[in-house]
């Protein structure tokens, strides 16, 4: 059975995480076939959003800390070599997040803890369910967040209440999430699936070239001041308005029917 189970449900890319024993814990496996299948999707006009789940009662209990315990004691790795297993494995799944175009949501269902809770900040928008909790808990065994938590996090909660979950490693319930901007949106643990689909599909149906660029100009204008900002919305303007899902969603509008796009 692989660590990482991938499905299409109406041009979705579903990658489960399944390790279910584990609580989803993260293999090197499944940090690689999670980070092939972001290329494969992004490369794929066919698939217009990605969602990342997990089998069973929980999303993802973070680094296997029992099998890495083990291979250090038996291995003794080096500090050198420490980093570049976190750098080289671990690493490059937050660096095909930030590459991925299109659409990306977290379905949390149940706990998403370390490793875990930073995978899901890694997505562009959360859904959870009622029964999820968050927690940055590497402070609890000693470790700092080794899988973006202290840029992401942030970025989403603002710096003094990033530094309260990230130095306590406090669990934060779904609804809490939810008033402090984690998640979008809570749903029954029952419904979340479905919920999350449902959107996603609604995004995957839309404009993929407009989708795309509204993503990067978004997350480029965090980066940058506003004229620079102003400036590259001026140039892919220029672009959205020559292409041809463009003139459909015009000529949809004016004949009040629901738009088909072809991502030219």
């Amino acid at each position: 059975m692989a660590d990482l189970d991938i499905s299409i449900v109406d041009r979705v890319m579903v990658a489960r995480l399944n390790r279910p024993e584990t609580k989803n814990a993260l293999s090197e496996d499944m940090l690689e076939l999670l980070r092939n299948a972001l290329r494969s999707a992004n490369d794929d006009a066919a698939i217009g959003c990605f969602v990342i789940t997990g089998a069973g009662d929980a999303f993802c209990s973070g680094g296997d800390l029992g099998r890495r315990s083990a291979e250090d004691a038996a291995l003794d790795p080096t500090p050198l070599e420490r980093r570049h297993r976190l750098q080289n494995v671990t690493h490059k799944v937050a660096l095909a997040v930030e590459e991925f175009e299109k659409p990306l949501i977290a379905a949390v269902n149940g706990a998403a803890v370390g490793a875990g809770m930073d995978l899901s900040l890694m997505c562009d928008m959360r859904f959870a369910g009622a029964s999820a909790r968050f927690a940055e808990a590497y402070i609890r065994v000693g470790l700092l967040p080794g899988n973006g938590g202290c840029y992401f996090l942030p970025r989403l909660v603002g710096p003094a209440k990033a530094l309260e979950l990230l130095w306590t490693g406090e669990f934060v319930s779904a609804e809490e999430a939810l008033r402090i901007g984690i998640v979008n949106r809570v749903f029954s643990d029952e419904s979340l699936i479905d919920e999350t689909l449902a959107f996603a599909k609604r995004l995957a149906d839309g404009p993929p070239i407009q989708l795309r660029d509204i993503k990067k100009l978004m997350y480029q204008s965090m980066k940058t001041d506003l004229r620079t900002s102003l400036e590259s919305v001026a140039s892919h303007m220029a672009v959205v308005q020559s292409t041809a899902d463009y003139k459909e969603a015009i000529q949809a509008f004016k004949e009040k029917r629901k738009p088909t796009f072809q991502g030219k």
